[in-house]
């Protein structure tokens, strides 16, 4: 199957805020962003997930749900 053949199933989002520098992961690679949901039933609904690779404002980016959503990360 061409990859132009191929369906993605999961919902547009739309990066709106990178959670104040904030990284995770063993070695800094996972951001924490707020990202607006641009389809399906929680259109318009911001909520917070964990993104790998690089990420800017603006970015779109294809969510494979929009009921799961990351926790806050707290410094100790």
């Amino acid at each position: 199957m061409a990859a132009e053949e191929r369906q993605f199933s999961g919902f547009l989002a739309e990066i709106v805020e990178i959670r104040g520098g904030v990284k995770t992961g063993i070695s800094g690679e996972i951001y924490v962003v707020s990202c607006r949901i641009l389809e399906g039933k929680d259109k318009g609904r911001i909520i917070r997930r964990n993104m790998l690779g690089p990420a800017r404002v603006g970015d779109v980016i294809r969510l494979p749900d929009t009921s799961r959503e990351a926790r806050e990360i707290r410094v100790k």
